[in-house]
């Protein structure tokens, strides 16, 4: 049996107030935290903690994928608000766009809110890279990166994350192992790496 591959991930909260130390971040903690339990796969983290700044955001983001992180998850930023521009920064640095992603997460926070129609998150890929902007509640982000079960823990609808591991291979990244009890990956038969 082989051990699962090491992986680089970058993990990016946006916020003005939590940047500059007027509350504290509760991004990064439910990111990481969320990705330890999901992943089986040994994983070095790279975080940043940012104003709502395009520019920043962009660079940031080139960074994490320079430096080798194969996923990076970005938290909020991602509303109609005049500072909120996330999306705007994620969509400059792509090199290819999939809108399926953020389609998912508005239909599964649709399950919640009705405001969820005015979250605006994107991803994208840039080289060998998936970079996904997520809402920015812990709550809905543990939601949209697991999906909806029924009460007998059945799925429901499911989360973004069951997709993440077999776009990562499709990218040329490393194989992402998930704790099925949290959230199961779905690959086509042919890309199962064999136990």
């Amino acid at each position: 049996m082989t051990a699962p591959d090491a992986v680089r991930i970058g993990i990016v909260s946006i916020s003005d107030r939590a940047s500059s130390g007027v509350y504290e971040d509760k991004g990064l903690p439910a990111l990481k935290e969320w990705l330890e339990r999901a992943l089986r796969n040994p994983i070095t983290f790279e975080s940043r903690l940012i104003p709502d700044e395009q520019a920043g955001i962009s660079t940031a983001l080139i960074e994490l994928v320079d430096a080798g992180c194969s996923l990076v998850l970005t938290t909020g930023g991602t509303g109609p608000a005049l500072r909120d521009v996330t999306p705007e920064a994620t969509l400059a640095v792509a090199h290819k766009q999939m809108p399926g992603f953020g389609e998912q997460m508005r239909q599964i926070s649709l399950a919640f809110v009705p405001t969820a129609i005015l979250s605006r998150q994107v991803a994208v890929i840039r080289e060998r890279s998936l970079i996904i902007n997520l809402p920015g509640q812990p709550k809905a982000i543990a939601e949209t990166l697991e999906g909806l079960r029924n009460a007998d823990g059945t799925q429901a609808v499911p989360g973004i994350f069951a997709a993440v591991p077999y776009c990562i291979d499709l990218i040329g990244g490393p194989y992402l192992e998930t704790d099925d009890a949290v959230c199961k990956a779905f690959r086509p038969k042919s890309a199962v790496r064999p136990i």
